[in-house]
């Protein structure tokens, strides 16, 4: 991870959980329909927990896990049990999960380190398990007014970054207008896959 950005998660982690908007995201529930009942999900990018905390009380299996030390503690006092630190780049499963999930996470990840991580995830998952992930858009990797790296990815470069991965089943995108930290207007892409 980009240390300057580390620095933000680390120093602000408590004042980045509390400004998050108390009501969960429809996106999370809606893909979570789509799952047999207790499937296991890869999370990457836990945040605070608040993710896992809703698989988990919907009866999911979830391994979670944070790249900063300060937002995977975090994320353990929200669920109760020890959320382990792992960078995308560590992830070395094969073929174990049903889905996967990385709401606002690798939108960190450079643009020419995406297709290699995206990689690792499709090795991850079963035959058929989709995966969510969202970025924010625009036009070129830049920082934020609080220092923190981002992509700023186009639909053109994550269908390029996602082609090159892998062979993926399914490959789907929605754009949509929110916020972001500190309340600026931003630009998200939502991407669907299935392996």
């Amino acid at each position: 991870m980009d240390p300057q950005t580390a620095e933000f998660y680390r120093t602000r982690s408590r004042e980045w959980a509390a400004a998050l908007p108390r009501e969960l995201r429809p996106e999370l529930d809606a893909f979570l329909d789509g799952l047999a009942p207790g499937a296991r999900i890869l999370e990457l990018g836990c945040g605070d927990g608040r993710d896992a905390q809703r698989m988990i009380e919907r009866g999911f299996d979830v391994d979670t896990s944070d790249g900063v030390p300060e937002m995977a503690e975090l994320a353990s006092e929200r669920i109760g049990r020890p959320v382990p630190v792992m960078l995308y780049e560590e992830l070395e499963a094969e073929g174990e999960y049903d889905a996967a999930w990385c709401h606002a996470s690798l939108l960190h990840v450079p643009l020419a380190d995406l297709p290699g991580i995206l990689a690792r995830i499709h090795r991850a998952l079963k035959p058929g398990a989709p995966f969510y992930a969202n970025y924010k858009g625009g036009d070129g990797g830049h920082r934020d007014d609080f220092g923190r790296y981002y992509s700023y990815l186009s639909v053109a470069d994550l269908e390029a970054a996602y082609r090159t991965a892998a062979d993926w089943a399914e490959l789907g995108f929605v754009t949509t207008q929110g916020g972001s930290f500190g309340g600026t207007p931003t630009i998200w892409h939502s991407v669907t896959a299935r392996k």
